[in-house]
C-alpha cells in the first residue's frame, strides 16, 4: 500500500504546505513527511485525522490505486459474439466482479433451443425492442424500459420478437 504518496497527492493538488496540514492535525513535520514518504505506518486514528484535515473519505486513502475509478473508453471496449456470432456484446466493465455490457440482438434472434446457466446474478434493462425470455418455467414479454434480473445459475434464453435489432443494458453479478 502507498498511503503515503496519496496523502502527499491529494495535499499537493489541494495547494495545502506541510506546515498547513501539521497544524491542522497536530502532527509533527517530521512525522508528516515520515508518512508521506512511507516510512512509517500511521494509524487508523491517525490517517482519520489527516483524511479529515484533506476533506477525503478515509476510505478513499486505504483504496490502492487499482481499486479506485476506472475507466473504459467507448473506443477501447472489447466486443465479443454470442451465439454463432447473432449476438453482439460491447463489454463496458473489465476485470471486476459486476459485468456490464450492451447486448445486440438482430431481429428474429432466439437462444430458445439453447438456454445456458452460469454463476452470478444477471439484470437487464431493455434499452430498444421487444424481447421473450425464459428461465426455467417462466416467460415473459419485455419491452422497452422494462427491468429484470434472475440468478443465472438456472437455464434462461431469450428472444427478439422485434422486426429490429433489440438493444440490452445488461450487468453480472458474480463473486
Amino acid at each position: 500500500m502507498d498511503i503515503g504518496s496519496t496523502i502527499r497527492e491529494i495535499r499537493k493538488r489541494k495547494n495545502i504546505t506541510i506546515t498547513q496540514i501539521c497544524d491542522c492535525t497536530g502532527l509533527s513535520k517530521g512525522f508528516m513527511s515520515n508518512i508521506e514518504n512511507n516510512k512509517t505506518a500511521p494509524s487508523i486514528s491517525t490517517l482519520d485525522t489527516i483524511a479529515n484535515s484533506l476533506n477525503v473519505p478515509l476510505a478513499y486513502l486505504l483504496l490502492e490505486k487499482e481499486k479506485r475509478v476506472h475507466v473504459v473508453r467507448k473506443d477501447e471496449r472489447k466486443v465479443s459474439y454470442f451465439g454463432k456470432g447473432n449476438i453482439k456484446i460491447e463489454h463496458l466493465t473489465d476485470n471486476t466482479p459486476l459485468q456490464l455490457s450492451i447486448i445486440e440482438m438482430p431481429p428474429g434472434y432466439s437462444s430458445l433451443d439453447t438456454p445456458h446457466a452460469h454463476k452470478g446474478v444477471e439484470c437487464h434493462l431493455v434499452l430498444k425492442g421487444e424481447v421473450f425470455v425464459r428461465q426455467g418455467e417462466d416467460e415473459l414479454i419485455l419491452e422497452e424500459g422494462d427491468t429484470f434480473y434472475w440468478n443465472a445459475c438456472v437455464p434462461h434464453a431469450v428472444k427478439n420478437l422485434s422486426d429490429k435489432t433489440a438493444l440490452l443494458l445488461v450487468s453480472v453479478y458474480n463473486e
